[in-house]
């Protein structure tokens, strides 16, 4: 028989702590005995009480209770719970603080992994740093004991729901809404087996999906219907999986849509589709890297990872020909959905595992001239390793996440590709989140 593991005890009297450096993570590190902590919501050169929340072989970890010192990059939180959940972890520190923090995340993993620092670091590209986010998954909890439901993000480092009203970083038709959605959720039958609430925003409208573990009854779908219909939202119901998503209202496409106007283009999406969260960053980040390109008259371009054309119909503007290649067949459909939608005919949309050999790919025949990556957080060691072989004057790397591009721009390296430019731009203020992008040319 298994042996139950023990439940940890932990002491339960605050603890003072000078705090000495920051975490990739967010977290303040103090040692205490020569032993290092990870504490919560603190910040370098502060001295705080905290609590223990974990205690390791290695290190432990804390949650602050009290400041007795601050940094002077301290601030105050606009949400009252952002010490607690799980959806910021950053609020309580100053917005040029946190982008210097990110910046110094990038260079570090640049030099540690691949050896190398950038000609030139780019200037940060920021925006709003409320009611930014377009895209959230919400837990949805019905709490019998106490009668209630909770609407929201996980809590810091476990799966508990954070009991929060409202949420300032998301966009504020749903953001500002929580009460209300917790008393629609109260109201159902169904209250109990309605496990999430994603939310997508487009340019012209915001969508929810609700999530039902099993059937609505009639008077259930007719009171989230008449909540999506006071509040303006699209109302989509998930019954299963992904491909069980259906619009209820109103009639017509379900697709949202966000303009791109610098190009003349209107990009249409899904409400599941992955799209980028920050509109106004997305916006700067295209531009950004329309400029690296550089394109010039007849060029072949390609674009990895291309999604539904995020990159890859603005780049159609431009060059003569652009080819975007995606792992997902649903996001290639969206893609030349767009390029037709878009009036676009010198752009062609592939489905491929990038992370297989493309020799025999009748996208990956004939060269290119500059080559645009964006691929998810486990970067794209595979791809990168072979993709030199199209000779390209010019790769610009989009990157969620800066130890792989770290990885990435040291294979790069070992191709003979030097990198010219590498910076940060601020898709998601108030969290340890990197979003970068790199530029390499040949030596």
């Amino acid at each position: 028989m298994a042996r139950r593991r023990r439940k940890q005890t932990l002491p339960a009297d605050p603890v003072e702590l000078q705090i000495t450096a920051l975490s990739h993570d967010g977290r303040g590190i103090g040692r205490i005995k020569g032993k290092t902590v990870f504490v919560d919501s603190a910040l370098p050169s502060e001295t705080v009480k905290f609590v223990y929340t974990q205690k390791r072989g290695k290190f432990d970890e804390g949650r602050t209770v009290e400041v007795l010192q601050p940094s002077v990059e301290r601030v105050q939180p606009q949400c009252a719970q952002a010490h607690l959940c799980g959806g910021c972890s950053l609020q309580h520190m100053e917005p040029q603080a946190q982008i210097a923090m990110k910046q110094g995340v990038l260079m570090e993993q640049l030099q540690h992994f691949g050896e190398l620092q950038p000609e030139e670091v780019l200037a940060p590209l920021t925006g709003p740093i409320y009611g930014y986010r377009r895209k959230a998954r919400l837990g949805v909890k019905y709490v019998a004991k106490k009668e209630s439901v909770l609407v929201g993000f996980r809590e810091k480092r476990n799966s508990f729901l954070a009991e929060i009203d409202q949420c300032h970083v998301l966009a504020e038709e749903v953001g500002l809404k929580f009460p209300e959605l917790k008393q629609l959720v109260m109201s159902l039958q169904a209250r109990s087996t309605i496990p999430q609430i994603e939310v997508a925003k487009g340019d012209d409208a915001v969508a929810i999906i609700v999530r039902h573990m099993e059937p609505l009854t009639d008077q259930d779908q007719a009171a989230i219907l008449s909540f999506c219909q006071q509040h303006n939202l699209q109302l989509y119901l998930q019954p299963g999986g992904n491909d069980t998503v259906h619009k209820v209202w109103p009639e017509g496409e379900a697709r949202l849509s966000y303009g791109l106007p610098e190009f003349g283009l209107n990009m249409k999406f899904h409400p599941t589709d992955f799209t980028q969260v920050n509109q106004d960053i997305n916006q700067d980040m295209i531009r950004m890297a329309m400029d690296f390109m550089d394109i010039q008259p007849g060029e072949r371009i390609l674009d990895l990872f291309c999604g539904l054309g995020n990159f890859t119909l603005p780049l159609a503007t431009k060059a003569a020909e652009v080819v975007g290649v995606e792992g997902d067949d649903a996001m290639v459909v969206r893609g030349r959905e767009n390029a037709e939608h878009n009036g676009l005919n010198n752009v062609s949309f592939y489905g491929a595992d990038l992370t297989k050999p493309f020799d025999d790919q009748p996208w990956g025949r004939g060269g290119f001239d500059k080559i645009l990556i964006d691929p998810p957080r486990s970067g794209a060691l595979e791809i990168v390793s072979k993709m030199t072989v199209f000779k390209p004057k010019r790769i610009v790397y989009v990157s969620c996440n800066p130890a792989t591009l770290a990885r990435d721009a040291g294979e790069l390296k070992k191709q003979g590709y030097k990198l010219l430019k590498a910076g940060v731009m601020d898709m998601f203020p108030h969290t340890t989140h990197v979003e970068s992008i790199a530029v390499f040319e040949p030596e």
